[in-house]
């Protein structure tokens, strides 16, 4: 007896997996400030939220950090760092396209060498949150992209000059992109004998503390070099137990800690703010380090704290705080050999 031959099992479609849970927040940032400020129940109207400003550089702003920001208070310090609004149209002498001399320091595609034996990598132009007071809102990251034919011009320039010892991956922001991709990054830079050390810079861990997942942790902490992670926040109710969780992640790996700030008109221009800032970032492990001041570029002018009250500032800082707690104030000028104290 010949018997029937058994149906045949349809195959399972491949059921794809689901994005990392940091790049579905990254989706879902907020992009239209009207939307922004019925969240926080505001008038943008009576903000003057400028359409010109969000042609000129977009909104983004993650949904975590926005759930930070106070609502109903116009004045609150995270909502002034990204709103757009008309006084970054004004033309104010003195504020220029290129306010620290990327453009005459470029080594290489997507490589900045302003300073000895250390070279910036322009990693990506994307990132999670658009700072108005951004000192590269005007960069051409369409034609200084170090990505470009998988990195390889970049690290020829690199391999080429053996005084580089420190390598410092910014943009944008390096954690935008993929950890594969970083991984891509790092194992050309591997190959280049002479690096001693890697420099992050990034402001996710702040502003979107998902980035900080398993896979980063991984690659982080596979690295050969010693890693100074330097996050970037400007003012203490940027940090959250979410926020607290991140760090501590990328502190188990062996990376040190340190954070940058931006002084800021509105935002934390008094020793209050600063001390508290200075005070929540230690006990979230992370040390002060740098406190710049405001790079002059096009449309930030309205953030701008004069040098005589920068100082006194840091003066007071220094009288309230013990010396470990206070960041260095420094200025950026173009053509410098190092950051210049103030």
């Amino acid at each position: 007896m010949i018997t029937a031959a058994p149906l045949a099992t349809p195959e399972k479609a491949a059921i794809p997996e689901p994005a990392p849970r940091w790049q579905q927040a990254w989706r879902q940032a907020l992009r239209d400030p009207v939307e922004l400020l019925a969240l926080l129940q505001l008038d943008p109207a009576a903000l003057g939220v400028s359409s010109d400003a969000l042609a000129q550089f977009p909104l983004r702003v993650p949904r975590s950090f926005v759930a930070r920001m106070r609502a109903g208070d116009r004045n609150d310090p995270l909502l002034r760092q990204v709103l757009p609004i008309d006084r970054e149209m004004q033309v104010v002498p003195g504020f220029s396209f290129d306010a620290v001399g990327d453009g005459a320091a470029r080594k290489a595609t997507g490589v900045i060498q302003k300073y000895r034996g250390r070279a910036l990598l322009v990693t990506t132009g994307s990132c999670a949150i658009h700072c108005r007071y951004c000192f590269r809102r005007h960069f051409d990251y369409a034609a200084e992209n170090a990505s470009r034919d998988h990195w390889q011009p970049a690290m020829a320039a690199i391999a080429a000059d053996p005084d580089i010892d420190e390598v410092i991956l910014s943009g944008g922001d390096p954690l935008s992109l993929a950890t594969p991709k970083l991984a891509e990054l790092t194992d050309a830079l591997m190959r280049i004998p002479h690096l001693r050390r890697l420099r992050i810079h990034s402001r996710l861990p702040v502003v979107m503390p998902e980035r900080i997942d398993d896979e980063l942790i991984q690659w982080l902490g596979h690295l050969p070099w010693p890693v100074a992670f330097v996050i970037h926040a400007n003012h203490a109710n940027e940090f959250a137990a979410d926020v607290d969780a991140a760090l501590a992640r990328l502190r188990n790996t062996g990376a040190q800690l340190l954070n940058q700030a931006v002084l800021l008109r509105g935002v934390n221009d008094s020793v209050d703010a600063l001390a508290a800032l200075s005070e929540r970032s230690f006990a979230a492990g992370v040390l002060p380090y740098y406190l710049h001041q405001l790079d002059r570029v096009q449309g930030v002018a309205h953030f701008e704290v004069g040098d005589a009250q920068a100082q006194a500032l840091h003066a007071a800082l220094m009288a309230r705080l013990s010396g470990y707690l206070v960041p260095r104030l420094v200025r950026e000028i173009a053509g410098d050999s190092s950051k210049r104290p103030l």
